[in-house]
């Protein structure tokens, strides 16, 4: 690969170092990869025997609006599936993860480039791909015919294990701490692989119970048996009924005289959760999270474990803190191995939220036209987009819309509207600066206004502007007053802006803004 393989590079405006030639101000240069909800916790009381600070915390709003300039040398991403592989190293320009992990086959420099050799961790001498082929979950080994779909991975490092599972039609979320490998999810997300900031500590992870089929965790530093398994049974409410737990202790535990007491407690808290051990080798074991009421109930009455109450299950998990009791599955329904028509099959679970089907088929319907008009408007090759958002998602239908083209979707559901994300299949997030190529924002701005909260559709858009990489794209659509409204500040964060006539559910023309973020640094 050579860098001749990216092209049309543009040149990037003239900028002073203080504020833009329209008076916005503008971040200095060591702010460029400013994350509001993580540098300021040294300025919190947290629980740091519980590694609260590596969690993500509601951030303090900014004195004034500084708009962030991109790093020096910053060139566009190169596109998918190359990017897999390969990214710049000005984009990414930070050498701790070479200079630690090079000999585990983390991320290695070649050139004016990081490569990704194919491992993802400290687990994977033989790369990611050949650890996914060894993983046994069932008598044939194979993670699709065990019905895997859907996988968290814990402290994923670059988040190769992710990047290989999508060849077999699985997705997963990765998601590590802001710590001392402080730039691995900036990695992740600059090859375009799903992933986000995030750390199991003392809150609830940010997904609806009973979420996926697989958490897996490769020596990824969580001690699962302390503060008695609480951690564990954040994992038990994540999991879907005969879902698995694949753990791999980390090579400090081979010498450490407390591990065999560690694996005691590890078996000890599965065997209470009525979790079944599937498989053992050398450091990994696989546990299937069978969804046995009866046992629970009997551990229950023993004092063994605390039970949920039933509610906690319907609860949203936005900055809930752990349970420490073991919650029992009200999922019963019957998921398809296929991707595709978990897409298209409408999930019993939104019944309960007061969605219909045929709300749901309309919602699905709708999305599938609006998002044949978004790219024929945005007029690109679709290589251009691979991170995309969705800030307000409701159901999911802007997701499964996209889901033909070669992008992954976060899909956000504010935490202050109702939580249907137990019908989609991302959750919140936290994120580097740069790290999406299309951000799509249905009607939040107006909610988040209409709140009284204080939210300036300022602030808004300056996270949009942090999140969105250079050229990326902006698609709002809103109440009239707040399109206006955000196409008068465009220009002040250096935004272009098309305006286009879309119908709405309602079959009502509204006005929808493609804003478009320019590709300009400070000289």
């Amino acid at each position: 690969l050579s860098s001749n393989s990216q092209t049309n590079q543009p040149h990037s405006p003239s900028l002073t170092t203080s504020h833009t030639r329209n008076g916005m101000n503008v971040c200095p240069s060591k702010f460029n990869e400013y994350l509001p909800c993580h540098n300021y916790v040294h300025q919190l009381s947290l629980n740091v025997s519980r590694r609260e600070e590596l969690e993500t915390l509601p951030a303090a709003r900014a004195a004034s609006l500084l708009l962030g300039a991109s790093p020096k040398d910053y060139k566009i991403p190169l596109r998918w599936p190359t990017s897999r592989d390969y990214v710049w190293r000005s984009n990414v320009n930070h050498t701790h993860l070479a200079q630690v992990n090079g000999g585990q086959s983390w991320v290695q420099e070649h050139g004016e480039f990081w490569w990704f050799p194919g491992g993802g961790g400290t687990h994977f001498k033989h790369g990611a791909s050949e650890y996914n082929k060894g993983m046994v979950t069932n008598e044939t080994g194979d993670l699709r015919s065990a019905g895997v779909v859907q996988v968290l991975d814990v402290g994923c490092g670059v988040a190769s294990f992710a990047a290989y599972l999508l060849p077999l039609g699985i997705q997963t979320m990765s998601f590590a701490p802001n710590d001392a490998n402080e730039n691995q999810i900036q990695f992740a997300l600059e090859r375009g692989v799903s992933a986000m900031i995030s750390a199991v500590a003392t809150k609830q992870l940010p997904y609806p119970s009973s979420s996926f089929e697989m958490v897996h965790c490769s020596r990824c530093r969580v001690d699962w048996h302390a503060n008695g398994g609480i951690l564990l049974k954040e994992v038990h409410r994540l999991l879907r009924p005969n879902g698995y737990f694949v753990y791999t202790s980390p090579p400090a535990y081979r010498n450490d005289k407390e591990y065999p007491m560690i694996w005691d407690k590890l078996v000890s808290l599965a065997n209470s959760m009525c979790w079944k051990l599937v498989s053992r080798k050398v450091q990994t074991a696989i546990w299937i999270k069978e969804e046995n009421v009866e046992c629970l109930k009997k551990n229950a009455e023993l004092k063994v474990i605390s039970l949920c109450d039933v509610e906690d299950a319907l609860k949203p998990s936005w900055q809930v803190p752990l349970r420490d009791c073991v919650q029992i599955s009200g999922d019963t329904e019957m998921r398809s191995s296929s991707l595709a028509e978990r897409l298209s099959k409408y999930p019993e679970t939104l019944r309960n939220k007061g969605i219909s089907e045929d709300e749901y088929t309309s919602d699905t319907v709708f999305w599938r036209e609006q998002v044949k008009q978004y790219w024929r408007f945005m007029s690109i090759n679709e290589t251009e987009v691979r991170n995309v958002m969705d800030m307000n998602a409701f159901i999911g239908g802007f997701a499964s819309a996209m889901d033909s083209y070669p992008v992954w979707v976060m899909n956000i559901v504010p935490a202050t509207m109702n939580e249907t994300l137990s019908g989609v299949l991302r959750g919140p997030f936290s994120t580097y600066p740069r790290t999406y190529d299309l951000l799509h924002a249905n009607h939040v701005i107006s909610h988040y206004q209409s709140r009284g909260d204080g939210c300036l559709v300022e602030d808004i858009m300056l996270e949009m502007d942090r999140m969105i990489r250079p050229q990326g794209f902006i698609i709002i659509r809103d109440e009239e007053q707040v399109i206006s409204r955000i196409r008068d500040l465009a220009p002040k964060y250096l935004w272009e802006v098309e305006t286009h006539q879309l119908e709405n559910k309602f079959k009502k023309i509204e006005t929808v803004l493609f804003c478009r973020k320019r590709f300009w640094a400070i000289i």
